[in-house]
């Protein structure tokens, strides 16, 4: 068997590994890689080898930088099955057209400007109904649950407890009278985080594809994030201001949410209202609700003892319209306000923002890493002026950083499941990382003798 990975190479995006095996192709992943314009665009158009070549594909999970290039792959010629958990199947559904309007849009933003320019008009990469087309062929399976995707290769999605339907993806490969194991990570969650299910540890795999995206860094134990938030909102109700919250639409806003239905249920906070101000957020939260039996025990015996659901309470309004939303900007009294995008990019958080920012009342909660050059991380820096819609305002409202709420593994985490195959590892592979965090990784596994280790470049093949 041949192994090749093609995308988060030495990077953090654009997951995306070739199986070849006895004549057939089995794709891990298809998602966009994300950076200077020209570049992505160039790299998530042209596919290093013919779709129309891969039998079959296996999804990890529904962000982006995972699943995000599917709608260009089937476009091309695609037309194997997508195997993937249920959970996985719907939110990228949802990610996948939301990430089509986003093409659309910029386009045509883009193309405007190149007209003035007398210059010919670009195309995105793909369409809502390129995005539309992939549905078909996802094919929804159960975690645990057996399939053969190629000939002489059996298929299981195990739990990966990084967002709603993550799976690891469990290999076992027949060859010339060999059996063996290729286990891939896919995104390594984190053990008590709220809502889901820890990580399944790797079993018997005799080679172990894993991220390593926080591989220099140990995260804080989530209480001490949740016990961070809950003494921010307390901190902004007492003194009758607002919180903001940019927040990403899958993963981070239902967590948000869970903590604040856990803090009003436990009397541990005043009940104010809490609005979800993103249609992207409001549809994902849906899904979560439709996928209940995923989450952990403790989030299921706290909806037994409190009788409403986890993401739905009392206080809790999830906000559609362009009209409802406009309304809380005429509102004074305390709330919490979340809303996308994470980064304060783009998105009704911008209004939120514009309308809360002068006021000292007020608190921006940033909960999140940031991006560097984008108005949360200006935000996140505490710059006391910034620019939102062309407009110069005086940030007056305080704003807060929580840490500790990342969705992947850190340091710890990641050496903790690399050893719990260690006995029979022949080779460990490590992708969706920089150099950094891989070195650092590299040494805390060499010291606990797991290895060898290999960090492949860009299109490199190895035989397995």
């Amino acid at each position: 068997m041949k192994l090749t990975v093609l995308g988060a190479a030495r990077t953090v995006t654009g997951s995306m590994h070739l199986i070849e095996h006895q004549g057939h192709k089995l794709l891990l992943d298809c998602g966009t890689f994300q950076g200077k314009r020209d570049e992505s665009y160039s790299i998530n158009l042209n596919f290093p080898f013919d779709p129309k070549d891969i039998d079959a594909m296996i999804l990890s999970h529904a962000h982006i930088d995972h699943s995000g290039n599917l709608p260009n792959l089937v476009k091309r010629g695609f037309t194997g099955l997508i195997y993937t958990t249920k959970a996985t199947a719907r939110l990228s559904g949802l990610m996948l057209l939301d990430s089509a309007h986003i093409q659309e849009s910029d386009v045509r933003f883009v193309n405007r400007k190149r007209e003035r320019r007398g210059e010919t008009p670009v195309e995105p990469l793909y369409t809502s109904q390129d995005a539309e087309d992939v549905m078909p062929l996802f094919q929804p399976m159960d975690y645990g649950a057996e399939f053969e995707p190629i000939p002489g290769v059996t298929a299981r999605l195990l739990d990966a407890g990084h967002i709603l339907g993550s799976a690891a993806i469990v290999l076992d490969i027949k060859e010339k009278g060999r059996h063996y194991r290729l286990w891939f990570s896919g995104d390594i969650g984190r053990e008590k985080l709220p809502l889901l299910q820890d990580p399944v540890l790797p079993e018997s795999a005799d080679y172990l594809m894993m991220e390593c995206t926080y591989g220099d860094k140990p995260h804080r134990d989530p209480q001490l994030a949740y016990e961070e938030l809950r003494t921010v909102v307390n901190k902004t109700i007492e003194r009758g201001g607002k919180v903001i919250i940019p927040a990403f639409a899958v993963g981070r806003t239902q967590e948000i949410v869970y903590s604040l239905n856990t803090m009003m249920s436990n009397r541990e906070m005043p009940k104010i209202p809490v609005y979800v101000d993103s249609p992207l957020a409001v549809n994902i939260s849906q899904v979560f609700q439709e996928f209940t039996d995923y989450f952990d025990a403790e989030t299921r015996q706290f909806v037994r003892e409190h009788h409403h659901p986890a993401l739905d309470f009392p206080q809790l309004t999830y906000i559609r319209s362009v009209d409802e939303s406009k309304a809380l900007n005429d509102r004074h009294d305390p709330m919490i306000i979340i809303s996308a995008s994470g980064m304060a990019e783009t998105g009704r958080i911008l209004h939120h923002l514009r309308n809360n920012i002068e006021n000292p009342k007020n608190m921006i909660l940033i909960v999140s890493w940031q991006a560097p050059n984008t108005l949360g991380r200006r935000l996140a820096d505490r710059e006391t002026e910034v620019n939102i819609f062309g407009e110069r305002f005086q940030r007056r409202a305080e704003v807060a950083t929580i840490g500790g709420l990342s969705a992947h593994a850190g340091q710890k985490m990641l050496v903790k499941y690399a050893r719990e195959t260690r006995s029979q590892l022949q080779k460990v592979i490590l992708v969706h990382g920089e150099s950094k965090p891989a070195q650092a990784l590299r040494e805390k596994l060499m010291d606990e003798d797991i290895g060898p280790i290999h960090y492949p470049g860009p299109g490199q093949s190895m035989d397995i």
